[in-house]
């Protein structure tokens, strides 16, 4: 597979650091970047645990930003079973019904399994599909079938928006990581997106790295503008911080938009408002 040769960890690790220590042209004001981090987020509940009550005190929580003069979350990201209960919460709010879908978080099912929880996803009202690759497939060099999977679970999604989640922390390597990326893009794709959330290590800076360098190669290769979504352990302002400027730094302005970036994470969001408060 193409692979970007400059990826070695060392590289990786002095480029971020460079990163973090260059300013951000487009938020000059810590106000301005944790208004467009609360923006940007998937609030999410992803646990066996959920009940109706959560989700829509989760609901209440993604739409209830703007009543105080805060911007409203992008999306909401459950299972599919909460999709229904989700998008009519939600409805006239302008935030997306998102749902995990596709044997999420193992990716460990039949293909026809997998597409047929992404219709039903789609069916009950989600507006975006956040699939997970098979990993093992992968790491066994199957290329072709996880491209095929990515690619029917793609059209399952009818006009939903596709993430795909690589669960970087089982690629290890930053080639992997950066395969993976290629070919979820090509496979169809709107985004890809680091984690699960269910392993550790989660999203990493060194991971988005990668991913993002991919989506600069495939964007100046084909003219494709590929979303990125970081997911998995990012609860603090300062973690997204470091997220948004890697974005600005390695795809540029056009990206800076709920379109094309989202964070995904549950306790972030009541963070980032606190903090706002403070300032």
């Amino acid at each position: 597979m193409s692979r970007n040769n400059n990826l070695t960890p060392g590289y990786i690790s002095k480029s971020i650091e460079e990163i973090m220590n260059t300013p951000s042209l487009q938020f000059p004001d810590k106000e301005q970047l944790l208004r467009f981090a609360l923006g940007i987020l998937d609030l999410t509940t992803l646990e066996g645990s959920d009940t109706k009550a959560r989700v829509e005190a989760l609901c209440s929580k993604a739409s209830g930003y703007s009543a105080s003069g805060l911007p409203n979350v992008a999306a909401v990201c459950v299972y599919p079973v909460f999709a229904r209960q989700v998008k009519g919460l939600l409805h006239g709010t302008g935030i997306k019904t998102a749902c995990v879908a596709g044997a999420f978080p193992s990716g460990q099912s039949p293909l026809h399994v997998k597409t047929a929880e992404v219709k039903y996803a789609v069916d009950e009202g989600a507006d975006e599909i956040d699939m997970v690759i098979s990993r093992g497939k992968f790491l066994e060099n199957e290329y072709i079938e996880v491209f095929e999977e990515v690619n029917a679970i793609k059209e399952a999604c009818g006009n939903a928006h596709l993430k795909v989640i690589l669960e970087t922390g089982e690629l290890n390597e930053p080639v992997k990581i950066y395969d993976a990326s290629i070919l979820a893009m090509k496979a169809g794709g709107d985004f890809i997106k680091t984690s699960t959330g269910k392993i550790t290590p989660a999203a990493t800076p060194e991971a988005a790295f990668v991913m993002l360098t991919a989506i600069r190669d495939y964007h100046e290769s084909t003219g494709k503008f590929i979303g990125f979504k970081p997911a998995g352990g990012i609860s603090t302002p300062d973690q997204a911080v470091v997220y948004i400027k890697l974005v600005e730094h390695i795809l540029g302005p056009e990206w800076l938009n709920n379109h094309l970036f989202r964070i995904g994470a549950s306790r972030l969001a009541d963070n980032i408002a606190s903090e706002l408060a403070s300032l």
